[in-house]
């Protein structure tokens, strides 16, 4: 797919402020006169939301992994059709919280040793990859905490508890050292503005 815009994905554990820092560089890129999309996974299109409601609610165990891989990938099909590709196309910055990488974490390594196939669908339904993936990197414990604190939908992955947390992370890193010329790893464990100017300086010199 051929696209003029920028494509940019927020990716970490569950409580490492990713979605707050995705929102962020949003709001920074916009004041800098960027013509910017926020949007999410799963979901950020209509029919992508009903899928997020089906896989973040109800019992940890309701889906198999290989369920779970193709309802993620059905919900990022719509969302790359409907909501990414087009403000690509316009020449638009889309900023994603989630992608393709998540779905390679917690459903390709942490309930099984399906990465590969996580991979084969991906290639056969999605076929790109963000431009640039921003990490933020935050310890297992102080990020399930956070997560455990809110309220809301969107608590069932945090349900598996610390041990999910801990391979997350390290799946993630360990992606990051296997992607380098696309993902930016920021230390997510210090003040929030910290944390933003940084995201703002690395992303703003990959634009």
């Amino acid at each position: 797919m051929s696209t003029t815009g920028t494509f940019i994905s927020f990716e970490g554990i569950d409580g490492s402020g990713k979605s707050t820092q995705a929102r962020l560089l949003a709001e920074a890129l916009r004041a800098r006169g960027h013509d910017v999309v926020l949007t999410r996974e799963p979901g950020g299109s209509p029919g992508a939301e009903e899928i997020r409601a089906l896989v973040l609610q109800g019992d940890p165990d309701r889906w198999s992994a290989e369920t779970e891989i193709l309802l993620f990938t059905a919900a990022r099909r719509d969302h790359l059709e409907r909501t990414i590709q087009p403000a690509l196309d316009a020449g638009k910055i889309v900023i994603c919280d989630r992608f393709a990488d998540s779905t390679r974490m917690y459903q390709g390594l942490s309930r099984g040793d399906l990465r590969e196939d996580v991979d084969k669908l991906h290639a056969l339904m999605i076929g790109r990859e963000p431009d640039v993936t921003v990490l933020i990197d935050m310890d297992p414990e102080t990020g399930l905490t956070r997560a455990l604190s809110r309220q809301g939908e969107d608590v069932r992955f945090e349900a598996f508890g610390a041990e999910l947390q801990q391979k997350m992370r390290d799946g993630f890193l360990a992606l990051a050292a296997e992607f380098p010329d696309r993902f930016l790893t920021i230390d997510g464990g210090r003040d929030i503005d910290a944390v933003a100017a940084d995201v703002l300086q690395q992303v703003e010199a990959r634009l």
